[in-house]
């Protein structure tokens, strides 16, 4: 289904403050869940539907529990991860800015940050290199394993350059949950070889998977990467890992920025960049291959044409479930 951009958005915003937040809360949720959705990643409207990302009765005030000039940890108290990382990537590009380097913890969150290469092109856009983690829920199992021990664990890297910036966002396992949830949602089937069902045996059906594990990508190294987001999204910031500790409510994230010019002059370092993208994109393609693309590069194509449409193709059963979120009282 053809729909017009800002019908979507003044949905979505209903949606939004029909689930308790208020009106600031709701444009920073509004804005992560439109930089996903216009650019064809799963971790868009689809968090508003079904049970929905309601607001905590629990949510208190955000603070911070550690601070030097360099770093940060905040409790999130409950609140939504969107609003708690937003916090800790405005904290650590003011520390970048004044220091260089500014790092930013957070604990005390159970609910999607959506997708973190939003933060990481933010850091971008300001001239850092930004690096995003997340943690969440047991869903992924290890390597040689079919019980749900990691979150989806993505990792997002922001570069700057003299063109465009290099945005990387990734979930470290096969799949992320939102898109095994979307699948679902739609009808449709998973690929071969991305999760188990509860009893070990790989599936294609996104309900067994969700009651299961999803695989992580790329075998035993997928599997080592995962364990490392774990670690810096858990152990590093004082939140459950692994499923100890009260891994319903306390998933992690930790936010860098870094200032390129401690190693390098700044326009120097973007020029770089911007060359490097330049020299990949005119690597020898394969045959059947018709262009090299960057990371970053198909979402922003995108963005750019359903900006110039004035309208974004959304599932069916997806528009219909997000009417509903808005539509209640």
């Amino acid at each position: 289904m053809r729909v017009p951009i800002e019908q979507l958005k003044q949905t979505t915003l209903q949606a939004i403050l029909n689930s308790g937040y208020d009106a600031s809360e709701a444009d920073i949720i509004l804005d992560v869940l439109m930089y996903a959705q216009l650019r064809g990643n799963n971790q868009g409207i689809i968090k508003l539907t079904g049970a929905g990302m309601p607001k905590s009765a629990d949510a208190g005030q955000i603070r911070i529990e550690h601070e030097t000039k360099l770093s940060a940890r905040l409790d999130g108290a409950q609140n939504q991860g969107m609003v708690v990382l937003t916090r800790a990537t405005d904290m650590a590009l003011e520390k970048a800015h004044a220091h260089d380097i500014g790092m930013v913890g957070t604990r005390n969150t159970c609910s999607s940050t959506g997708a973190i290469g939003y933060y990481a092109s933010r850091i971008a856009r300001e001239g850092f290199i930004g690096l995003i983690f997340a943690g969440s829920r047991p869903a992924v199992a290890m390597y040689g394993s079919y019980e749900p021990l990691f979150g989806t664990n993505p990792l997002a890297i922001g570069i700057p350059s003299a063109a465009k910036p290099i945005v990387f966002d990734m979930a470290t396992s096969a799949m992320a949950w939102f898109g095994i949830l979307e699948a679902k949602i739609a009808g449709k089937m998973l690929p071969q070889g991305v999760a188990y069902d509860p009893e070990g045996q790989l599936t294609t059906d996104p309900a067994a998977a969700l009651a299961g594990a999803i695989r992580p990508f790329g075998g035993y190294k997928g599997a080592a990467l995962s364990l490392i987001v774990e670690v810096l999204t858990g152990p590093l910031v004082g939140s459950a890992f692994a499923g100890l500790g009260d891994y319903q409510h306390d998933w992690g994230n930790l936010v860098l920025a870094i200032n390129p010019e401690l190693l390098i002059d700044r326009k120097t370092f973007r020029h770089n960049v911007a060359q490097l993208t330049e020299r990949v994109k005119a690597a020898k393609p394969l045959p059947g291959v018709e262009e090299i693309l960057i990371p970053g590069e198909r979402g922003d194509r995108l963005l750019e044409a359903v900006q110039q449409a004035g309208v974004v193709e959304i599932e069916d059963n997806l528009w219909t479930e997000l009417q509903k979120a808005a539509a209640r009282a």
